[in-house]
């Protein structure tokens, strides 16, 4: 159980804090409800070039890593197609610098042109290190435009090219940031050695003056079924051929969506899972095999992706083959009672261990206010999983129509 209250002040930002006298230090999270998938199709990439304009300073904060690594704290953000997310690890004493930090500039980010010229130029160069010199570097961008054809989904968070960030202009940025950066679209959670009065106090006194603003809706286009296989192949300078199977599946909160993640573990997670036993341990054409899903607010997909010993056409066939034969038998036989509680168990056990600390707690806390639920009820849902509940989600996601499959070979 981790204790926790929260509270909601009158501009709409929703607050909820963990204490936890055990420690020294303080996280100060804040979740705001955009990413990747609220931009536009033709000016992609902004949400995640957002989350470094925030580092550019506001309008009392001239240069935030400074503010925070005096008052002996770090900070840190990642952005997701789903959200974007802030957060500082601060001495319980200097708990406050963070509030003030992050208060303002949410209030008032300083639009600096010489701040978002440098903030293009990294991110185009870590778009350029991560999707194009790297091997299988394309892979989500290739995989999500297969599966996704209206949804904003087709496109990873670095954007679909570095064209888009370039053009992004000061007008871009701030219509951006209006729009999104509200504490009526936040979640503030704190965690560590702090009080409840005393975070009651520090949220009322930085965050409450802050003015609520109108929130751009999000009126993308939903994602019409697949109806058909869909396939993608491409050529390279990679080591070694690699393949991918996605099914569209279920979105977070959805009644089935607990018995796919769980699903994913059972064929991919520890030594004792069907993947190893079956695919890796044995004579096969893989090396490495993985299933896993998006896990995202809107539907999103179930993946099986493993690189292989070969590249050539049979080799190829053969581990489709074998991926397909293994989703036939869960779907025919389904999955034992042993191996769903041992999945289980192992995801317990990932989950209070990744908890262990303050900072993922916050993080958690967090998403869990975000998606309006409490973060005691994770674990008691995944508990309440039987094997026909696993089966009816493995029926409805692994058919063969609906596949969407990405191969990778090497350069001739």
């Amino acid at each position: 159980m981790i204790d926790h209250t929260s509270f909601t002040l009158p501009n709409g930002l929703r607050v909820v804090h963990h204490h936890d006298t055990t420690c020294s230090t303080v996280v100060v999270n804040i979740l705001y409800r955009v990413g990747a998938k609220d931009e536009s199709p033709q000016l992609t990439g902004l949400a995640h070039l957002f989350e470094h304009l925030m580092f550019g300073g506001s309008a009392n904060v001239a240069d935030f890593d400074n503010a925070i690594e005096l008052a002996g704290g770090w900070n840190n953000a990642w952005t997701s197609n789903d959200y974007t997310n802030f957060y500082e690890v601060m001495p319980a004493c200097n708990a406050e610098t963070a509030f003030w930090a992050e208060s303002d500039r949410m209030l008032a980010l300083a639009f600096s042109d010489k701040v978002l010229d440098v903030q293009k130029n990294v991110v185009c160069e870590e778009f350029q290190q991560t999707c194009l010199n790297r091997p299988y570097g394309d892979f989500s961008a290739l995989l999500r435009s297969t599966v996704f054809k209206k949804h904003p989904y087709a496109w990873q968070t670095l954007g679909k090219s570095p064209d888009h960030v370039r053009a992004v202009t000061h007008e871009d940025v701030k219509a951006f940031f209006y729009s999104h950066y509200a504490p009526n679209n936040a979640v503030l959670a704190v965690a560590g050695n702090i009080s409840a009065e005393r975070t009651r106090e520090l949220a009322e006194k930085w965050f409450g003056d802050i003015p609520s603003r109108p929130i751009a809706p999000r009126t993308y286009p939903a994602e019409p079924p697949v109806e058909t296989p869909r396939s993608v192949t491409v050529r390279r300078s990679v080591p070694q051929a690699m393949i991918a199977i996605a099914y569209p599946m279920m979105e977070y909160g959805h009644p089935l969506y607990e018995a796919a993640d769980i699903l994913s573990d059972i064929l991919a997670v520890g030594k004792a899972s069907r993947f190893y036993r079956n695919l890796i341990a044995t004579d096969t054409p893989f090396t490495e095999a993985d299933a896993s899903i998006l896990g995202s607010d809107d539907p999103g997909y179930f993946l099986l992706n493993g690189r292989l010993k070969h590249s050539d056409e049979t080799t190829v066939k053969e581990a489709f083959d074998a991926f397909r034969k293994q989703m036939e038998l869960v779907v025919e036989k389904g999955v034992e009672p042993a191996e769903l509680e041992r999945a289980v168990n192992k995801f317990e056990s990932n989950y209070l261990f990744s908890n262990s600390t303050c900072l993922s707690k916050a993080q958690n806390l967090a998403m869990c206010a975000m998606h309006g639920e409490d973060i005691n009820s994770l674990l008691p849902r995944y508990r309440a999983l039987t094997p026909d509940t696993v089966n009816t989600a493995a029926r409805l996601i692994l058919n063969p129509q609906r596949e969407c499959t990405l191969t990778y070979l090497p350069k001739e």
